[in-house]
């Protein structure tokens, strides 16, 4: 949130230096992230003098070129080389000198230096609007007025608006702060507390409205107030809708504000000096001088107004004219015809308020996150509809003219009452840990705008204002108290009493440590992604089975992932696109669906992914990538890691994402291994090759439950081992062959691994050699050659008739 220091200091009894308000105002809550000076005219027109031309000659070597002598009032005149085609002796003009520094509207700051121009030598400039920020022109140098005193500064002939601008992070729960006003509240409380003297707001609020007559009563009819409980209004007639006076101008355009025209920039000042939207419609477009405010069918069209035709929700909130169309989206989006323009003379003043809930969910739908919905939806105070309405109509009287021409309609069926909040005292000092004297919090909690009801022997009944719609339990009303009292004023313990867990990791903690160990051991880093996510990423069928949020952070945060593998593609990209290419990441997390019953689904998941080389590029090797082998090999240690040793990997299927395996424990599936397709990389901007192992975490601790952990000794007898190489059909993949040899179920084989792949026209059409190593190993005594030939036949014969293989001799 951005506060102007002069705005504020408006407001304050009294004026406290920048930097001293910049720490209050962070010690109380509201964190100052930046202070930084305004100026209306950037570098303030610093070192800028009046200069008077003495001569204008003709460049001997530019035709679109001038030789000046300009009296700056000290020294002697300064030799300049101009361009401008308006310049002229005798004018006064706006000359920067040698190390002045000049600030132009469009890029960077210059400072001048003697230099060359054609031959010539320059002293320095001649002006023009945008060389010094002073407009948008360059058609030529400005010329001041003739009784414009030479040598005198220029700012003294062009006001600079100076100015201190705090960037404030405001919480969500803040809304009491969402204005200068609200933030003066604030300081006054604190000053009220620490001085110990009362320091009152200086409220802007008079008592001068009155009504002149009744030309043009607007009639206002609430059908859903649910949405909107209460709605006021006036009118104005006879206005002129001209340029703001320059004060207005000023305190817009200092917290970033582009200022309109006087009605537009009115409503603006109004939001950010109380925190109450406004909304200014042309009387004369509203049908039969009724509002109506009111949900419309499905689809309704409504030209919105950027000049959009926008499809309406029937949960959009819409302010209808007698006639039942829509002219805006309540506190969110005006309509393009009903809104005040040029011509407008006569104009209605809406000063409402709207369900929060209401008011985001339509903001977000129509992609519309304007300052009045931010903060409808934050919460406004109910009861300051009337006054700040008044306030703002006198100021359209004052700045353009007219007269009130209407009652106020106040239409608030069902007045809210004040929120009751019961403080005790001991409860006060356990939040706290702060003794704090009762009359002390009375009178804190009396100047932030709360009630005492009454007060017992250890408790406190208060009445919470309406600015404050966020306190609704004890510890918020101690909050309130302890950011006043200063948050750097709570007593640091000098001892801290804990009692440290020895309950042992349970099967899943465990095998999650140990796993994420040995990842860390290979390289990998751990990533902790978003469990929000957006759904352009995936397609309808999957969108078919997302749970969707109801009230969403942003529009691009509106769905609970149904993968992981999106989120950590996010990452990838984040580092691929600062020249981090190889990268290996690990997550522990959850993906969320719902079941055709309705019901919602929420699966862990232990994902790894690798991209990018796996060794890097140097003078004894070349880079070797990670590739789907690597995979592959990573997915299974995994396992055996776990005490699954007898996993396969399937043949690859094609999926969404990409080509995927699933990785099996006999029929279940405990994992799968992606190679993500260029297509789904796109949508990333992912230029090379990214591969995700995804071990289904759920699925992996039910087969870890089961399993026994068995010791056994380490086998005193050599182990033999034997290779093999026949040809088979270039279709077959590898895991077929290792289907093929555990069917034989020779108990004393203990692995089996290829180490080669070799293809050739001479071993026929759509053949290819494969190499295996086998490994044999008899716990109680040593393997004989007999013994091994026989389990290498039976092999053999397996291949051979399965797999029509043909053995290499």
């Amino acid at each position: 949130m951005t506060i102007s220091y002069n705005w504020l200091c408006d407001y304050l009894p009294e004026t406290i230096d920048p930097e001293k308000l910049s720490k209050i105002l962070t010690s109380i809550g509201l964190e100052v992230e930046s202070l930084e000076k305004y100026e209306s005219v950037k570098g303030g027109l610093e070192g800028l003098v009046v200069g008077e031309v003495l001569e204008c000659t003709q460049h001997p070597n530019a035709d679109k070129l001038k030789l000046t002598k300009v009296d700056i009032g000290k020294g002697g005149p300064l030799h300049i080389v101009c361009g401008a085609p308006n310049v002229a002796a005798g004018q006064k003009v706006i000359v920067a000198g040698i190390g002045v520094t000049i600030h132009p509207i469009k890029g960077d700051a210059v400072t001048m230096a003697p230099r060359k121009i054609r031959g010539e030598e320059s002293q320095g400039m001649l002006c023009a609007q945008d060389e010094v920020g002073l407009g948008e022109s360059h058609e030529g140098i400005v010329v001041l007025p003739e009784e414009a005193i030479v040598g005198n500064p220029v700012k003294e002939y062009f006001p600079v608006y100076t100015d201190w601008i705090y960037e404030i992070g405001l919480t969500p729960n803040r809304m009491d702060a969402m204005s200068h006003l609200g933030v003066a509240k604030d300081m006054c409380a604190y000053l009220s507390h620490h001085n110990r003297k009362p320091a009152r707001p200086k409220l802007p609020f008079v008592n001068q409205f009155k009504i002149d007559n009744h030309d043009l009563p607007i009639i206002v009819t609430i059908e859903n107030t649910a949405a909107c409980p209460r709605y006021t209004g006036v009118t104005i007639s006879g206005v002129t809708v001209q340029v703001s006076p320059q004060w207005l101008q000023d305190k817009l355009k200092a917290i970033g504000q582009r200022p309109i025209n006087n009605i537009v920039d009115i409503t603006n000042f109004i939001l950010h000096e109380t925190g109450q939207p406004l909304h200014a419609f042309d009387a004369d477009e509203i049908a039969g001088h009724h509002i109506i405010v009111k949900n419309l069918p499905e689809n309704t069209p409504f030209l919105s107004l950027d000049g959009k035709e926008r499809k309406l929700s029937h949960e959009d909130l819409m302010i209808c004219d007698g006639d039942s169309k829509p002219m805006c989206i309540g506190g969110v989006f005006g309509g393009l015809n009903s809104g005040v323009k040029e011509a407008t003379k006569n104009i209605f003043l809406e000063s409402a308020w709207f369900n929060p809930v209401s008011i985001r969910k339509s903001s977000l739908r129509h992609s519309l996150r304007t300052e009045a919905a931010t903060h409808f939806e934050k919460g406004v105070d109910i009861s300051a509809c009337v006054t700040v309405l008044k306030r703002a109509a006198l100021l359209i009287k004052e700045l353009g003219g007219g007269e009130i021409t209407s009652d106020v309609v106040d239409v608030y069926p069902q007045p809210k009452e004040k929120t009751t909040v019961v403080l005790k005292n001991h409860y006060l000092k356990k939040l706290s840990g702060k003794n704090y004297h009762s009359d002390t919090v009375k009178k804190l909690l009396t100047t932030l705008g709360f009630e005492i009801m009454r007060e017992g022997a250890d408790e406190l009944w208060v009445l919470v204002p309406y600015s404050k719609p966020d306190i609704s339990l004890p510890a918020d009303v101690v909050e309130e108290i302890v950011r006043i009292d200063g948050l750097d004023n709570i007593d640091i313990p000098t001892s801290i009493s804990i009692s440290p867990a020895i309950d042992e990791l349970g099967l899943k903690e465990g095998v999650r440590e140990k796993l994420s160990n040995y990842l860390v051991g290979l390289g990998f880093n751990e990533i902790v992604t978003n469990s929000i996510t957006n759904s352009k990423y995936f397609d309808e069928a999957t969108l078919g089975h997302t749970v969707k949020m109801i009230n969403n952070l942003s529009a691009e945060l509106d769905v609970l992932r149904p993968t992981m593998l999106e989120t950590a593609l996010e990452s990838i990209a984040y580092n691929i696109n600062r020249k981090n290419a190889s990268l290996r990441f690990f997550e522990f997390g959850k993906t969320y669906s719902v079941r055709s019953t309705g019901h919602y689904k929420e699966d862990e998941h232990f994902c790894a992914y690798i991209t990018g080389d796996a060794e890097t590029k140097s003078w004894r090797a070349a880079g070797k990538p990670q590739d789907i082998y690597t995979a592959k090999g990573i997915a299974v240690a995994l396992l055996q890691l776990c005490g699954l040793t007898d996993v396969t990997i399937d043949e690859p299927a094609t999926s969404i994402t990409g080509t995927q395996y699933a990785v099996k424990q006999r029929t279940t599936i405990v994992a799968h291994i992606t190679d993500v397709s260029n297509t789904h990389l796109q949508i990333f901007d992912i230029k090379q090759p990214v591969y995700c192992i995804d071990i289904h975490y759920g699925a992996l601790m039910q087969l870890l439950e089961k399993k026994k952990i068995v010791y056994a000794e380490v086998s005193k007898f050599p182990a033999v081992e034997r290779d093999l190489a026949f040809v088979v059909n270039k279709s077959v993949a590898y895991a077929e062959i290792e289907r093929t040899v555990k069917k034989t179920n020779i108990g004393r084989l203990q692995s089996v691994r290829l180490f080669d792949v070799f293809e050739s026209e001479k071993l026929g059409t759509d053949k290819k050699s494969m190499a295996v190593n086998f490994t044999f190993l008899d716990d109680e005594k040593t393997l004989t050659d007999k013994e091994t030939d026989e389990m290498m036949q039976k092999i053999i014969t397996a291949l051979e008739k399965d797999m029509q293989a043909e053995v290499r001799k």
